[in-house]
């Protein structure tokens, strides 16, 4: 149990449920709470400035294979664990910029241009399905029908994945990615996750002998000829682990961004209603969303010297809590932050991290999101929540499990 009061109210089930009003009251006391030497972390930080400076310091680092190895080399049993650490996410320096600039071509820009059609057609397409499923009109699950599928097909598509093989993933990609919430994990969801990472490393190994043996236009294809013509670029272990974290990093936030973003805009109906009225406004909403109410709340960063922030010390080898989802309600940087607001502007959140870290897939997602946000409220204009929205208890990848979802008024509904 954390020491500090509030550290401990915001990993509560309480906290977890609702972590603003534990946010407010760190903002009350200062854009860096340093915590007691019992804590895991010597710091949290909430302030939006204190918070981008930590994410771009190079002097502090995630909590990779090294920082691990100076507590058990031991974590290398465990397979969830050696793929996370062999990724992008979770690694430092030379070996992070060297990896990730051959998969950051695929998310760029241009590359995102180039997909807008694609992403289009795979929304049209599912929205489709939707529509077929709620032909009785019962309601319908807008995450499982919708929300998760969607952006999984457009990763999928992207990197390779056949069609076929994406929907059994998904449950495997869930149990893997439990682990990267905040606090202590059992002993079975850890034996969980390890089982699913074992299975995601096998499938990822098949699909990569495939595209070996018969290449495609893909970004799998394409990197395994780099792993293959350039093995210093590259290696097997490092390939394996990047195509199975950024494949389930390339769904589950989007599909989060889709799911919280889609119970504001139903809470808020004049922000609906502007929207459907005006689809350029999309771009600005769907920013909008993202610092509201995030898909990923925070970052844990290792200070690699003595240091400190906004005139918190923090000693070498020292943990911080890096609360990107407070940040994101910073009051000294935001007006009126608690408010939900698509005409905000200079709207320059912290939901996608900033610095080396910066989310790969930012300009993807966005795409995703600005694309097909018009696209559904234009299909179903009288789409409403069947519910009140269910509980979320997680502060990394913040989602809903299931979100009900009536996409027409029954005859004769409210007469």
């Amino acid at each position: 149990m954390p020491a500090d009061p509030l550290l401990a109210e915001l990993l509560s089930e309480d906290g977890r449920r609702d972590p603003y009003p534990c946010y407010a009251r760190l903002h009350e006391r200062g854009p860096v709470v340093a915590l007691g030497s019992t804590d895991r972390f010597a710091a949290l930080v909430c302030g939006y400035e204190a918070a981008g400076a930590v994410l771009r310091d190079p002097d502090f680092g995630v909590l990779d294979a090294g920082y691990l190895d100076r507590g058990s080399p031991r974590w290398r049993e465990h397979p969830v664990m050696r793929i996370l650490q062999a990724s992008v996410f979770n690694t430092s320096g030379e070996d992070h910029a060297r990896v990730r600039r051959l998969f950051s071509h695929a998310m760029s820009a241009a590359q995102v241009a180039e997909l807008e059609p694609m992403i289009g057609r795979l929304t049209d397409q599912r929205l489709d399905r939707l529509a077929a499923a709620a032909r009785g009109g019962e309601p319908v699950d807008f995450m499982a029908g919708f929300a998760v599928p969607l952006p999984s097909d457009v990763i999928g598509e992207l990197l390779g994945v056949p069609a076929a093989d994406r929907a059994g993933l998904l449950p495997l990609v869930r149990v893997f990615d439990a682990v990267l919430e905040l606090g202590q994990h059992s002993f079975a969801r850890i034996r969980a996750a390890n089982a699913a990472g074992l299975q995601l490393e096998e499938y990822f190994t098949a699909l990569l002998a495939a595209r070996r043996r018969q290449p495609r236009d893909d970004l799998i294809s394409a990197l395994a000829r780099v792993r293959d013509e350039k093995p210093d670029e590259l290696s097997e272990a490092e390939l394996l682990a990047n195509l199975i974290v950024v494949f389930n990093a390339g769904f589950r936030t989007t599909a989060n961004l889709f799911g919280n973003g889609l119970a504001l805009l139903a809470g808020h109906p004049d922000a609906l209603a502007a929207l459907r009225a005006d689809e350029s406004l999309a771009p600005a909403c769907v920013e909008e969303m993202l610092r509201y109410d995030p898909p990923v709340h925070f970052s844990v960063r290792c200070a690699a010297a003595d240091t400190e922030i906004a005139g918190v010390p923090v000693g070498q080898g020292q943990l911080v809590l890096v609360l990107t989802g407070a940040a994101n309600r910073d009051p000294r940087r935001f007006a009126d932050p608690d408010t939900f607001d698509p005409a905000r502007e200079d709207n320059h959140h912290l939901a996608f991290s900033i610095g080396p870290h910066y989310c790969l897939g930012a300009i993807l997602g966005r795409a995703e999101a600005r694309i097909a946000f018009p696209r559904l409220i234009e299909r179903f204009p009288e789409l409403a929540l069947a519910s009140r929205p269910p509980e979320r208890r997680a502060l990394m990848l913040r989602g809903y499990d299931r979100l009900p979802v009536r996409l027409m008024q029954l005859v004769g509904a409210g007469r």
